[in-house]
């Protein structure tokens, strides 16, 4: 027999102790309630929080018992990945935050029913550390800017761009003319400007000065939130 098929013959492992499969089980219940937590914590809430919060620690509690039934029998192995892929998971993940939470359970789950109970405790610290040091800040006016997004039709008469030019040296702290395209057969002017208000001009105030330009014949404001450095 080759030496590649020898490797599905190989028989069981010996059943494993009762104790310990219920010390990984409750370990996995234990780590996976914390990694929700954590999460909790560290992630903005949403609609969806509370049924995220529960799939990781259903999710840590599955890996376990799969990676205990697994052992290390090859043959178990591929015949559990035979199964489970016909499970189909069509929820999109809201953020790769959210996405590196998931992973973070499965890798729990496998080091609880590896009997890697140390190495479970370990990397739950470790990952909720740097989660808290990168976990995400409210918005706060005092310390964050808008950057919006202007875009002006426009005639082609040169007066009216050198008009709304002055007017936003005024009124912003910087800006940016991002794009330049004629539309209506060439008779009227498209300007798309990336900008930020000073801190006394609103968004209401720009639109209003803007429409009051002779020429102006549409303005569109979008608004996007740009942390200041």
């Amino acid at each position: 027999m080759p030496d590649w098929l020898t490797a599905f013959s190989l028989p069981s492992a010996p059943p494993q102790d009762w104790k310990t499969i219920v010390a990984s089980m409750v370990l996995s219940v234990l780590l996976g309630m914390t990694i929700g937590q954590i999460h909790r914590w560290t992630r903005p809430l949403h609609p969806g929080s509370a049924s995220f919060h529960a799939t990781l620690v259903l999710m840590t509690i599955l890996i376990t018992l799969v990676t205990q039934v697994i052992g290390d029998n090859v043959a178990r192995a591929f015949s559990l990945v035979g199964a489970l892929s016909i499970v189909r998971f069509r929820t999109v993940v809201r953020d790769t935050k959210d996405t590196a939470f998931v992973i973070f359970a499965v890798v729990i789950g496998m080091c609880a029913g590896a009997e890697r109970g140390w190495l479970a405790i370990g990397g739950t610290i470790l990952v909720g550390l740097v989660a808290a040091i990168y976990r995400d800040r409210p918005y706060n006016p005092s310390t964050s800017l808008i950057r919006y997004r202007l875009i002006l039709r426009m005639g082609l008469a040169q007066e009216v761009e050198s008009q709304v030019h002055a007017l936003l040296q005024q009124v912003a702290r910087s800006y940016d003319l991002e794009s330049l395209s004629t539309v209506r057969q060439g008779s009227a002017m498209e300007t798309t400007y990336s900008l930020q208000l000073n801190r006394a001009i609103s968004p209401r105030e720009l639109h209003t000065q803007l429409s009051r330009i002779e020429g102006i014949q549409s303005v569109e404001l979008t608004a996007s939130i740009d942390e200041d450095r």
